[in-house]
């Protein structure tokens, strides 16, 4: 979505998990400490947060507030738990349920990324059926598969082009 230029702004979340090789601080996550996190968590200034795989993560609000101040569409990549946590604060927002076409794509697709222990691994597969369980909590379901990156997010921006036609406009605002 961002190499076809869209004026979507994308919410960085924060995390207090140290970089991966190749991840860089503000494009793929803020890195923060520990400490630094919890002030934020702290001064209340996390759209949502929660641990996950034994890190922090979290969003913070001023990037959102910024967003929604110039216009623009924010996505925000959450887990079906922070998701819960924007409904809640944010009913209007749009929730898509992005996920692989099956369980065995979703773990060939974990064990090439690397990096995981084998009970990590096993770990994300058992938090990822869990959340499969809550599709009915979003508004809609985009499967992105294999060698069809094109066309799921062709669903997605159909999804948003479709919301802005809509005839009673969704209020977002925090």
């Amino acid at each position: 979505m961002k190499e076809r230029g869209y004026p979507f702004h994308f919410v960085v979340t924060a995390t207090d998990r140290p970089p991966r090789p190749g991840e860089v601080h503000g494009r793929d996550y803020f890195f923060l400490s520990t400490e630094e996190f919890l002030r934020l968590e702290e001064e209340g200034e996390l759209l949502e947060h929660a641990i996950v795989y034994g890190q922090h993560k979290g969003i913070p609000k001023s990037q959102v507030r910024a967003a929604l101040a110039s216009g623009k569409d924010v996505v925000m990549r959450l887990d079906v738990q922070g998701a819960a946590t924007v409904r809640r604060l944010i009913p209007e927002a749009v929730l898509i349920f992005v996920t692989t076409e099956s369980e065995e794509e979703l773990e060939r697709r974990l064990r090439a990324r690397g990096g995981d222990t084998p009970e990590q691994l096993e770990q994300r597969l058992a938090i990822a059926r869990e959340e499969a369980k809550r599709i009915d909590e979003f508004d809609y379901l985009v499967i992105n598969r294999t060698g069809e990156l094109d066309r799921a997010v062709d669903d997605i921006l159909a999804i948003v082009r479709a919301e802005h036609c809509r005839v009673r406009h969704r209020k977002v605002w925090i």
